[in-house]
């Protein structure tokens, strides 16, 4: 994807579009989402939430919803490579159109993302390009800016260095400990995730380079 010109479709997929979630823990994005296609807020439907682990929070939620779901952790020793095969093979199967990370805890490889180009997105608990990678939150804090944030982005071959497509501030408050602030952080990405997610599968826009435009 880097360098390339894209202008997605309008609409991007038809809809309702087919939603894959992956996630590996509580899976607090994961609800929001599937709150939104429950109740028409997001032209969308949740095919499959995968998890790599057993013990996620969010694939009970996701069975106790009455969802499609699947668990496909990395055995010992196993290669990179034949674990995503079997991520990817799920993926294709339920026939998704678009791949939300929602927690998902492993670093995707280029190859994996290069299979599913410009169809997974993902919400970065910080202003992207600032703080990418784990603890993005405690990064912010301890680095002692002044505004931290949250950002949805496609994912490309990089860590967190995708196309933004949405983003929002939230303001560092004098008494803030890094729980606090990940807290504020995360109620904007509950509004954030679904409302990008709209625009997305909305259509009519542009990636050029490194930019994502969409229509005015």
């Amino acid at each position: 994807m880097d360098g390339a010109s894209f202008r997605a479709p309008v609409p991007w997929f038809p809809l309702p579009a087919r939603l894959a979630i992956l996630l590996s823990g509580r899976g607090s994005n994961f609800e929001v989402l599937a709150t939104a296609c429950a109740r028409g807020e997001l032209p969308a439907q949740i095919v499959l939430v995968l998890s790599d682990r057993g013990d996620a929070a969010g694939l009970a939620k996701a069975r106790a919803m009455g969802l499609p779901t699947q668990l496909e952790t990395r055995r010992a020793g196993e290669p990179r490579t034949a674990h995503e095969e079997r991520l990817a093979g799920h993926l294709e199967t339920a026939g998704a159109d678009l791949i939300c990370l929602a927690g998902f805890m492993r670093v995707l490889s280029p190859a994996l993302v290069s299979r599913f180009e410009r169809r997974i997105v993902n919400v970065h608990p910080s202003l992207l390009p600032a703080f990418p990678g784990l603890e993005a939150q405690k990064q912010a804090f301890e680095h002692g800016v002044a505004v931290a944030g949250a950002t949805v982005h496609l994912v490309d071959a990089g860590t967190d260095t995708g196309p933004i497509a949405g983003q929002e501030a939230v303001p560092v408050l004098a008494g803030d400990d890094v729980a606090a602030l990940a807290a504020r952080i995360l109620s904007v990405e509950h509004r954030l995730y679904p409302a990008t997610l709209g625009r997305l599968l909305a259509g009519g826009w542009s990636v050029v380079g490194r930019r994502l435009e969409f229509p005015s």
